[in-house]
């Protein structure tokens, strides 16, 4: 089993910054790709950001150039650096991370773009 736990969501203003967290722990070995995910109100969940142990990035065009995602593997955590924040980015921001074998997800974290 692989338990994420991700951190740093929050209240903030169009054309902010935020910087979202998810920590992995347990049997990561075998992990080959992390990545984020969000699910808006009344919306389906939505890609947002994936990167391979071989740092291979991938982001939708909705993000690509204001989000950046990144990993410290010392610490077996994953980052988004979202900029130029939207309110259309608001929703709940799943972390998740993937073997050959099964998918997990955290538990997600409230962001909320609003002046």
């Amino acid at each position: 089993q692989v338990q994420l736990v991700e951190s740093g969501g929050g209240l903030v203003q169009p054309g902010g910054s935020l910087r979202l967290s998810c920590a992995a722990s347990g049997s990561i070995f075998g992990i080959y790709v992390m990545g984020w995910y969000r699910q808006g109100p009344g919306k389906q969940r939505e890609f947002v950001a994936r990167i391979t142990t071989g740092g291979s990035t991938n982001y939708p065009d909705s993000v690509k150039g204001r989000f950046t995602i990144s990993t410290d593997n010392a610490k077996n955590t994953v980052y988004l650096q979202m900029n130029t924040l939207k309110p259309e980015d608001t929703a709940v921001y799943y972390c998740n991370a993937a073997n050959f074998k099964e998918t997990y997800w955290g538990q997600g974290t409230q962001v909320t773009v609003s002046s």
